[in-house]
């Protein structure tokens, strides 16, 4: 079993099925893609369960999402890197992270082995927590009903998460995408329990933004696709000791590219100091407009300036 570097303290964080005399622990399993409000209630009870046991609070989680395997095309947006989905978990009090390959041989696994080796031999599982509607195995074939089985023949606790919701809505990784997709940032904060925000380290770019006079820092994205887009009000955290207000591109840039890849660019006000290999956490607070093509680089000029006032004011009342 491959033991990477820890993605934050006390965080330890492992890879692979080969046991390797883990310490007993009380385990939750899922994807965690965004670690909403749904998934911190998980956590939560785990980590609660853990201290009171003295087991190790641990998470399996999966790498790639299992979509992103099968059906690349139709695959979500990812909400969270995996560095940026570590960091979140490591901040709910968990002592261990799995990140377990999600392979075609890993997916074949019956529901039995799947278990066996991924809750009693590798991770030591005395305790375990999933969600209502879990499903594991082949075809995912197994259901809580069958884990229940396994727990009485293995030796560990099984407990349901109740499904947790928001103004009569169930959270969801698939709701926080919708909100952030139509722009409701104030719906996605409701539902994660923060501010959405990506994370990344600031790479050199063409430097147009300070051409114009408004320097940028391009944060560098891990995300298979970015699950919002436009002009945003932002609040940027690794540059201060407290988080610096700004605007914020994330798209393509009609204007100046013709590649379609989309980029992450922040203007910080009242800043001018060197960024490069930082890394910064960009929280979005609300959103201004779309992106737009521009007849040319001053009309562009000109609309940066109106969104920059814009973000000023929105800001004020966050």
């Amino acid at each position: 079993m491959l033991v990477t570097r820890a993605a934050a303290p006390k965080l330890a964080v492992s890879r692979g099925l080969a046991p390797r005399g883990l310490p007993p622990a009380a385990v939750t399993i899922g994807n965690f893609d965004g670690v909403h409000r749904g998934h911190r209630a998980m956590l939560a009870r785990t980590v609660a369960v853990a201290r009171a046991r003295g087991l190790a609070a641990t998470v399996l989680t999966f790498e790639p999402h299992p979509r992103e395997l099968f059906t690349p095309a139709t695959a979500p947006t990812r909400l969270t890197s995996l560095r940026e989905k570590l960091e979140l978990l490591a901040a709910c009090g968990v002592d261990r992270v799995h990140v377990q390959r999600f392979s075609r041989e890993f997916a074949a696994l019956a529901p039995g082995a799947f278990v066996e080796r991924a809750l009693v031999e590798l991770l030591a599982a005395r305790w375990v927590l999933v969600g209502e509607d879990f499903r594991y195995g082949a075809r995912r074939a197994g259901d809580f009903a069958s884990l229940a089985v396994e727990a009485g023949r293995r030796g560990f606790e099984l407990e349901a998460m109740p499904t947790v919701t928001n103004g009569g809505v169930r959270v969801s990784s698939s709701a926080v995408r919708d909100a952030l997709a139509s722009g409701d940032l104030e719906r996605a904060a409701a539902l994660l329990g923060r501010a959405y925000s990506i994370s990344g380290r600031v790479v050199h770019g063409a430097k147009l933004g300070r051409a114009l006079g408004f320097a940028t820092a391009n944060v560098q994205l891990k995300h298979n696709r970015p699950p919002l887009g436009g002009i945003f009000a932002v609040r940027v955290e690794g540059v201060a000791e407290r988080a610096l207000d700004g605007v914020a591109s994330l798209g393509v840039r009609p204007t100046v590219r013709a590649d379609g890849r989309p980029v992450l660019e922040v203007h910080l006000f009242d800043f001018d100091g060197d960024l490069y290999g930082r890394h910064l956490r960009v929280g979005f607070l609300a959103k201004i407009r779309d992106e737009e093509r521009y007849a040319d680089l001053e009309t562009l000029k000109a609309q940066i300036a109106r969104d920059c006032d814009a973000a000023r004011a929105l800001l004020t009342t966050h």
